[in-house]
């Protein structure tokens, strides 16, 4: 009796230890996180005067695309900050407090609208990373200039673009609407989102039937001998093999010898299959076990043949367990990262892909990616991808919970 207290209390002490390791580990990404979900804008006036844009009015898409937009953001900045106009020195801050990318913004809404030619419009444009970490209070402004990123000069402009209401925080639409950047306050989560969908796709399709098909021939159709004892270890074997092995065979064998592009969610996809499919294989057995052999012998005994009991009443009925199983390993897919690093699907890749055979990158190697850039603005992007990514998790774990609860049945 004693010895049972002791057990239990040891037992409540691991499990208080496993969940405040997990507060702390929640709290830790949530806190880095959630600022950026936000990002800071500032509302600016430009000129989008015809003399830069189509200087002789042909209205063509080529010649507008090619307009003097940096040009047009420069009289925008001079507008706001007059004593940039005589100073190269000062107007070289003043634009260090927008974004790079904001000429590139002007440049698609005239695109997008050539009625805006000869106009002056009044727009949010994106601050830079810097000013977006200051108004975040992420910079500590007590600091001597040359220890902060951000210049005296800029932190007075600041001040000043606080006191006329010209900036806010707004939610940050761009992180789910955009691909990656070199620009933190511009990067997005959108190409990796693509690119995870790509190659689940490609993983599902190959792995669910391959993988049903190979438990219902063991279970049911293979005979007992040497041959299926190699096969059942083996298959238990490759699902506790480290997935950076599964990496390296992809490497070895879609790449080099099938000559499968690097880089997109085929050749993702193929190895991630290799990965799902003894967890799909031991699910779906598991679930064939656990019909009661009163269906089969019942299927058979009213003159069904062998494969009639099989695919009419035992499949059906073991289907829920099948689909949870294919569902928690693609789970487990979705958060992979080292056999996808192998297939060079950690590259920098800005254009949101459109086709399995497009370059693309997955949300568990943007995180990696972002881990490894030395700006500030990147640490919040990589916990809120982090935060994004475990979301997906949550989802299809619990929609996996759910499918087990709703479709199994009770025998």
């Amino acid at each position: 009796m004693r010895k049972e207290k002791f057990f239990q209390f040891y037992g409540i002490i691991a499990i208080l230890m496993a969940l405040s390791f997990l507060i702390i580990l929640a709290y830790t990404i949530g806190s880095k996180g959630l600022p950026g979900f936000f990002q800071t804008y500032i509302n600016a006036s430009f000129d989008i005067s015809q003399e830069y844009v189509d200087p002789e009015n042909t209205g063509d898409e080529e010649v507008i695309k090619k307009g003097r937009y940096r040009k047009v953001f420069k009289e925008g900045v001079i507008n706001i900050f007059p004593e940039a106009a005589d100073n190269r020195a000062s107007y070289r801050q003043a634009s260090k407090i927008f974004s790079k990318g904001v000429s590139y913004q002007l440049r698609n809404m005239v695109l997008e609208n050539n009625d805006l030619i000869g106009t002056k419009i009044n727009i949010e444009v994106l601050a830079s990373s810097e000013i977006d970490q200051l108004h975040k209070g992420n910079i500590d402004r007590n600091l001597p200039e040359n220890l902060r990123p951000v210049s005296d000069w800029q932190l007075k402009s600041y001040d000043q673009l606080i006191q006329q209401g010209l900036i806010k925080t707004k939610f940050n639409v761009n992180f789910f609407t955009k691909g990656d950047s070199r620009n933190p306050e511009e990067a997005g989560i959108l190409g990796a989102l693509v690119g995870s969908a790509l190659t689940l796709l490609i993983t599902l399709v190959l792995s669910f039937p391959l993988g049903v098909a190979t438990a219902i021939y063991l279970e049911e159709f293979a005979p007992k001998n040497k041959l299926t004892d190699i096969i059942e270890i083996n298959i238990n074997n490759l699902a506790a093999v480290p997935s950076i092995v599964f990496g390296l065979l992809g490497l070895a064998v879609i790449l080099n010898i099938f000559g499968i592009p690097r880089s997109i969610p085929l050749a993702g996809g193929l190895v991630l299959t290799l990965m799902t499919l003894p967890t799909v294989i031991i699910s779906s057995r598991a679930s064939l076990r656990s019909v009661p052999p009163s269906i089969r012998e019942a299927a058979l005994g009213i003159g069904a043949s062998k494969q009639q009991a099989v695919f009419h009443h035992v499949v059906p009925s073991a289907a829920p367990g099948m689909f949870t199983g294919t569902i928690i390993g693609m789970a487990q897919a979705l958060g992979e990262t080292a056999p996808l690093l192998m297939m060079g699907m950690v590259a920098f890749i800005v254009e949101v892909p459109q086709s399995i055979m497009d370059p693309a990158t997955v949300l568990p190697a943007q995180v990696y990616l972002w881990a490894d850039s030395p700006e500030r603005g990147f640490e919040e992007k990589t916990s809120a991808a982090i935060m994004t990514l475990v979301v997906f998790l949550i989802v299809m774990n619990s929609l996996a919970v759910y499918c087990r609860k709703k479709l199994e049945k009770k025998w």
